[in-house]
């Protein structure tokens, strides 16, 4: 009971990461060719300044609960994708450097080369979260004892790494214009609007086939009962979207992935991760999980901890809820540069 338990949970913690961190790695992958300007660019890293380093909480978040509630899943997803995921970790570390250099120095080529850092890392980081959440669905070349086997066929796995890596980095810009749409002000406002009515579809299909490809594979009734709740608030949000509802189409779009990621999660239970070679080497909830007395211990824990976390982001977004103009940024000024020739004179 308590590992189907951690599943589900594991599930929620994905869904709270994509949802969060979804618009925000799309600011990022936006950022070079959305942002006009300087001073737009700036714009753009301000609406998400305040949040994101808490976004990311998620997602060491649902990757220590898959370590200590399911080590097996862990274990073989880990060292199969091994070089992907590091390349993630790299990604993200840019991201995070990013932020924080931006704005150190002055010069146009100094900021050109971070927001390169930030848009090449939340590219990076978008897609190999995304490759690495499909093939935990859809199946890697694992043997009896969860290891990756050399030489066994990888085409289908290289096709659905891409499928995964689509989705998720198509779901971010659609989302990092909705996010947009709401939180500035102005042309921008006007432009996010616009881009979202006319790429929103597209840019959600990936996520979409791959919903419906492990639902069929598994065939899995609930799940594509919950692919068609998904399809259904897709619709929805481009309806939205059209009317300039704005709101209405940013919580439509958190529906479509709620339900799509749902669905996905569904159809695969109770397989956590499915051997391409056989299915009796699949790892699942039951071969794959701690000790009860180990899933006992957490589920204290994330009874305390989870809804703390939920209510400290909650204050976070409606403490930074206003809309932001281009028009109310300062000029960049060069005080960083000033200290440092003071230094050295």
């Amino acid at each position: 009971m308590l590992d189907t338990l951690w599943f589900i949970l594991i599930a929620v913690l994905w869904i709270g990461y994509l949802f969060l961190e979804g618009f925000d790695l799309g600011i990022g992958i936006l950022l070079r060719t959305f942002g006009r300007t300087d001073k737009e660019r700036r714009l753009m890293i301000n609406t998400i300044g305040p949040v994101w380093d808490g976004n990311e909480v998620w997602l060491l978040t649902a990757g220590g609960a898959t370590f200590a509630a399911f080590p097996k899943w862990y274990a073989a997803l880990f060292s199969g994708l091994y070089l992907p995921l590091l390349l993630v970790l790299v990604a993200l570390i840019f991201r995070a450097v990013a932020f924080e250099y931006r704005g150190k120095m002055p010069g146009e080529k100094w900021r050109n080369g971070w927001d390169w850092a930030l848009n090449l890392g939340s590219i990076g980081a978008a897609g190999g979260i995304g490759a690495a959440l499909a093939l935990s669905t859809t199946g890697l070349p694992i043997n009896g004892n969860g290891d990756r086997v050399a030489g066994s066929p990888i085409l289908s796995v290289i096709l659905f790494a891409i499928l995964g890596a689509l989705a998720v980095i198509g779901f971010s810009i659609a989302q990092a214009l909705a996010f947009l749409s709401l939180k500035t002000d102005g042309e921008m406002r006007v432009r996010a609007r616009n881009a979202l009515k006319v790429w929103m579809i597209p840019l959600c299909a990936p996520a979409a086939v791959w919903a419906i490809l492990v639902g069929v594979r598994a065939m899995d009734f609930a799940g594509l009962g919950l692919v068609v709740v998904a399809a259904a608030a897709l619709v929805a949000a481009w309806l939205f979207a059209r009317k300039d509802e704005e709101m209405k189409a940013f919580i439509a779009l958190g529906t479509f992935l709620v339900a799509g990621v749902s669905s996905i999660f569904t159809s695969a239970y109770p397989v956590v991760l499915p051997s391409t070679l056989d299915p009796a080497f699949s790892l699942t909830v039951q071969n794959a999980a701690s000790s009860p007395y180990t899933l006992g211990v957490m589920t204290g824990v994330a009874a305390f901890g989870v809804p703390l976390v939920l209510a400290y982001q909650a204050w976070t977004y409606w403490v930074f809820r206003k809309r932001l103009r281009v028009e109310n940024l300062p000029e960049a000024h060069d005080f960083p540069a000033q200290i440092l020739r003071t230094q050295k004179g």
